[in-house]
């Protein structure tokens, strides 16, 4: 492995030695899957990122002492592919999931004392593992509580695979079947916003569908929820890289790939700066803009609708507090513009006894440009609101990242602009939580999509898959 430097020995001559080659271009979690998976089936790799870093948007970087995330990540029991990835990694112990799906959710709009609810799962089949949670939901009536009852039963019901659910919104489908704006807000949002970086009106019936079905009323333990209680970083570089090199894959970080193309063999030519590289297949695991700008001509048979697959931010708010003003790992909020809030001050590296919490904040096209202060002015007295103990704290540090282009944006109708793994040139597949996995913009379908880009590669090249990429298809 490298860190950005030349190796001694020439990239093309290190790809076109005899046996099958492929190049992998992109070091996200897309890329880094499709990598290993196809380092695993006997196929040499290279692996091209034109960043300093693995770990594509899910990444950590140093602020003074601390180790920062760009935004916080979670992902559920249901999520077998990334839960195979991070065994793959030997990362598994660094990102647990909880025993049992509890979400602690406060509502500013209720009085002191009766603000806190909670979410929560008990060891009961579906769909009466939620019932006593849904029964006793603080923020909801008891009409509602009746209302989101039937209403799952009706999602429960969709057929995922009806081309029909990617026209319509969840919004106004929510509203066909009996839910108000309370139980939008306090319930359908409170998990859509975070998974799909959509409100409900602005989201696809069928991503929507696919989250709850999958995530509440497909198996008890689905949605408990996991995250890193590490740097990502750690997981996504150090421990990947870690990975690809025991699987004899190639990594090249800071290289960029500018073109590719097929020579008169008709294998394939990767353009870096100063060398081509050739390979008997390429997948293309970055953004849709990226790959549309890289893909030849006749790859796909309509490559401007990548460009019509809108992109969603999620702005992330940090801040370091000189003591410890949150009891509990992390929180859901209503009634203020917070939405989710972690403690990551173990993960940072805080050893000051302070406190460091990061906001999530899905969906915030409204935010996602305004100033440092402007964002400080409005957040930190909501946090006074929702955590008494932060009213006499000092702020010893605030500060924001941005995601402008986080995930792509899960509109009516964006199923039909994702394109799957294969495209009509041989060898050439693409990888990418954009792609058509089916999942939304998530670490899921970007391992997802590694993993079916592999399997198209691998058939392309005439290579039997490996046992474990079978695994987690069936999985899928």
């Amino acid at each position: 492995m490298t860190d950005g430097t030349r190796p001694q020995e020439p990239l093309a001559d290190l790809v076109g030695r005899p046996g099958k080659d492929a190049v992998v271009v992109g070091g996200g979690l897309a890329g880094i899957t499709a990598a290993l998976a196809l380092a695993d089936a006997g196929v040499r790799v290279t692996l091209i990122e034109g960043r300093p870093r693995l770990g594509g948007l899910a990444f950590s970087f140093q602020r003074g002492d601390l180790t920062v995330d760009n935004g916080q990540h979670v992902y559920l029991r249901c999520c077998t592919a990334y839960r195979w990835f991070l065994d793959r990694i030997e990362g598994t112990a660094l990102a647990p999931l909880q025993e049992r799906l509890d979400v602690p959710v406060v509502d500013l709009a209720r009085p002191e004392g009766r603000r806190l609810g909670r979410l929560r799962r008990d060891a009961l089949p579906v769909p009466l593992h939620l019932g006593r949670s849904l029964a006793t939901y603080p923020h909801l009536s008891l009409a509602d509580r009746a209302n989101v009852g039937r209403a799952a039963l009706a999602l429960k019901g969709l057929d995922l695979a009806d081309p029909s659910l990617d026209a319509q919104d969840f919004g106004s489908w929510l509203a066909a079947h009996g839910q108000s704006a309370r139980a939008v807000e306090a319930l359908w949002d409170l998990v859509g916003v975070a998974t799909l970086n959509a409100v409900a009106g602005d989201a696809s019936l069928g991503l929507a569908a696919m989250v709850f079905k999958t995530g509440l009323l497909s198996d008890p333990g689905a949605a408990d929820i996991g995250w890193a209680h590490v740097p990502l970083g750690e997981l996504h570089d150090r421990l990947a890289r870690k990975a690809l090199d025991s699987a004899g894959v190639r990594t090249e970080v800071r290289t960029r790939v500018t073109s590719i193309s097929t020579d008169e063999n008709g294998r394939w030519s990767v353009q870096v700066p100063g060398e081509t590289l050739r390979a008997d297949a390429v997948v293309l695991a970055v953004a849709q803009r990226e790959a549309y700008d890289l893909l030849p001509e006749g790859a796909l048979d309509a490559p401007e609708r990548l460009l019509e697959i809108g992109t969603a931010p999620i702005l992330n708010v940090h801040v370091v507090y000189d003591r410890k003003v949150l009891g509990r790992p992390f929180f859901a909020a209503l009634g203020t513009p917070v939405q989710w809030v972690f403690d990551r001050t173990d993960a940072s590296g805080l050893r000051d006894g302070g406190q460091y919490l990061a906001l999530s904040q899905s969906a915030a096209q409204d935010e996602i440009d305004e100033p440092v202060a402007a964002l400080r002015e409005r957040y930190l007295p909501e946090l006074e609101r929702l955590l008494p103990r932060a009213r006499g704290a000092r702020v010893n540090d605030f500060f924001v990242t941005r995601e402008r282009t986080a995930t792509f944006a899960p509109t009516p109708g964006v199923g039909r602009l994702r394109p799957g793994a294969r495209t009509k040139a041989p060898g050439l597949c693409l990888a990418g939580a954009w792609t058509a996995t089916g999942w939304p913009a998530t670490m899921e379908s970007a391992v997802r999509s590694g993993v079916s880009a592999a399997g198209a590669a691998l058939s392309a090249l005439g290579r039997p898959r490996p046992h474990h990429l079978f695994d987690v298809e069936e999985a899928a």
